[in-house]
């Protein structure tokens, strides 16, 4: 089932996405919602309003996952309007923004946000690692996703450990006032004892739908991780009210 384009009056559908932990695929996740929705012909990009860890390239500092997520967008957005933010050093943002001199204005990233969702029908907002990542001495990430008010999906990494971590990331969300619309199981490890084992408990106990399960892939393979995510479910999450 396609899903025609928003009308361009209305503003974007918008998700924020958020991990168990750091390193469970979050950007190559959110790559492959980008991709799945653009098949049904909506414009899609993606915001990393912060990032650490960067490289010089050509004169710019760029994040890895930030370029990615701009190479999975519809055609016609920067580097500058995906990552605002980029920290040099591959450490936790408000300890990278402290040894840079750089303040993290989550007014201006709020902004940054508003003017994407003007030109898209979808935005998906990568946070930083987990769900609670200190910004400042005062903010996190998890606040700012209530500011920015949107649903939740939910990047699980099936390693051992997962059910925990899952389940007190639900919490937390919750916990902000904020809607779970939907959580992807993404194999971290493919070894991992009872992996299938671990997917129904979290099914039967997270009251959100599981909007797919990923193989073991490298980022190359966004496309193909697209394809695997559930037509039907998908479809509903996006046509479901925003919280915001």
């Amino acid at each position: 089932m396609k899903t025609t384009p928003f009308s361009m009056n209305a503003p974007a559908r918008a998700f924020f996405i958020t991990g168990t932990d750091t390193e469970i695929g979050k950007t190559f996740t959110t790559c492959a919602l980008l991709q799945r929705w653009q098949q049904d012909g909506l414009r899609c990009v993606g915001y990393k309003p912060v990032a650490a860890g960067a490289t010089l390239v050509d004169g710019q500092w760029v994040n890895e996952d930030a370029a990615q997520l701009l190479a999975a967008s519809s055609p016609g957005f920067s580097l500058a309007d995906i990552n605002p933010l980029c920290l040099q050093a591959p450490m936790a943002p408000h300890l990278a923004a402290r040894r840079e001199g750089h303040r993290i204005d989550t007014d201006a990233l709020l902004a940054g946000f508003e003017s994407l969702r003007r030109r898209a029908d979808v935005v998906l907002v990568e946070g930083v690692g987990g769900f609670i990542v200190p910004l400042d001495d005062e903010t996190d990430t998890a606040e700012f996703a209530r500011r920015l008010g949107l649903p939740v999906i939910l990047v699980v990494g099936l390693r051992l450990g997962c059910i925990n971590h899952a389940l007190l990331t639900v919490e937390a969300i919750a916990h902000r006032g904020l809607k779970l619309a939907g959580w992807i199981a993404n194999t971290v490890d493919p070894h991992m004892t009872g992996l299938t084992d671990n997917i129904a408990t979290l099914e039967a106990r997270i009251a959100a739908p599981r909007l797919g399960t990923l193989p073991r892939l490298d980022m190359t393979n966004a496309t193909r991780a697209a394809l695997l995510l559930t037509e039907p479910v998908m479809t509903a999450v996006l046509n479901s009210p925003q919280s915001s």
